[in-house]
């Protein structure tokens, strides 16, 4: 059994490289693995998970142009800045409202916030979160990622939105960074560039989180998980720039692979006691959360 799991992994993994394989069919593919025969590896899925999306979000860096970057930076900040704080905000209210601890409330509203798992991998420890409370979490958010990934291309195509305003929708809307980047990778380029830099912009929000999370909860350890692979896209980005005559492209093309695996690992990574971890309290709140933010940045971007 075990031989026919690790046979039928690296099968679908192999056609995750193949052009056919696209970041939902890939998701998919994870997905009904977990959930029917298993992961033969899940010991080392987590690791081998963020680095691989590590490395496909400096890859991408490769293929934008510096001014561009920069722009969109700019264009998403004050986005960012209010939607992190309504989002805060609402979790905490919901979260006494539902009864849900105030623990798995702040991780929930943390991960909708920022960058879904990464900020709840941050704060976690900050709070000496259980790790009941960070499987509720992170399952609850994970799941409405799966989700999102799959029903917000259709929506902005039958909302009729711009690469733009899908771009900076997406990358406010859509917890990780991963399925940020797939979502916007499969409604196009202009939107995938916008969506990568407002997301990554929104990661660096992770610093004073935990440390007002510290402050919050009269924390006095202040270990802060610094997202510096943003580093490595902001220099690819500028190598990008100013050495054109180099083709960059199969870096890129490496780059979107690297994030397609990644979705695949990320559905791979998924396990039935995962899912029975998420309460309906919890479930409830994420889900609230979630369409508040998501409807709220929708209609600010339809008016740009």
């Amino acid at each position: 059994m075990r031989v026919a799991r690790i046979v039928l992994f690296f099968a679908l993994l192999i056609f995750c490289v193949t052009p056919w394989a696209s970041p939902p069919i890939a998701l998919a593919l994870g997905l009904a693995l977990a959930l029917t025969i298993g992961h033969p590896f899940p010991q080392r899925n987590s690791k081998a998970t963020k680095i691989l999306l590590q490395l496909s979000v400096i890859g991408l860096g490769f293929g934008m142009n510096l001014q561009t970057v920069v722009a969109a930076g700019k264009s998403g900040i004050l986005y960012t800045a209010a939607t992190i704080f309504i989002t805060l905000l609402l979790g905490y209210l919901v979260g006494r409202l539902l009864n849900v601890d105030r623990t798995t409330s702040h991780l929930i509203s943390s991960g909708t916030a920022i960058c879904g798992g990464s900020a709840i991998a941050a704060v976690g420890p900050v709070l000496n979160a259980t790790d009941e409370e960070m499987s509720v979490s992170l399952g609850t958010v994970f799941i409405l990622n799966s989700i999102a990934l799959f029903i917000f291309p259709t929506i902005g195509h039958h909302l009729a939105l711009t690469q733009k305003q899908f771009g900076l929708w997406s990358a406010i809307a859509i917890h990780d960074t991963s399925s940020v980047v797939g979502a916007a990778a499969k409604y196009g380029m202009e939107a995938l560039k916008i969506a990568t830099v407002v997301k990554l912009t929104r990661a660096l929000w992770i610093v004073p989180l935990t440390i007002g999370t510290a402050l919050a909860f009269r924390r006095k350890s202040t270990r802060i998980a610094i997202p510096w692979f943003i580093g490595g896209f902001v220099l690819a980005s500028l190598i990008r720039t100013y050495v054109p005559q180099i083709d960059w492209s199969p870096l890129v093309t490496a780059a979107r692979i690297g994030l397609t695996i990644t979705l695949f690992l990320i559905g791979a990574g998924l396990s039935r006691n995962n899912l029975k971890a998420v309460g309906p309290r919890p479930m409830i709140l994420g889900v609230l959360l979630w369409i508040a933010i998501s409807i709220g940045s929708l209609a600010v971007v339809m008016r740009l």
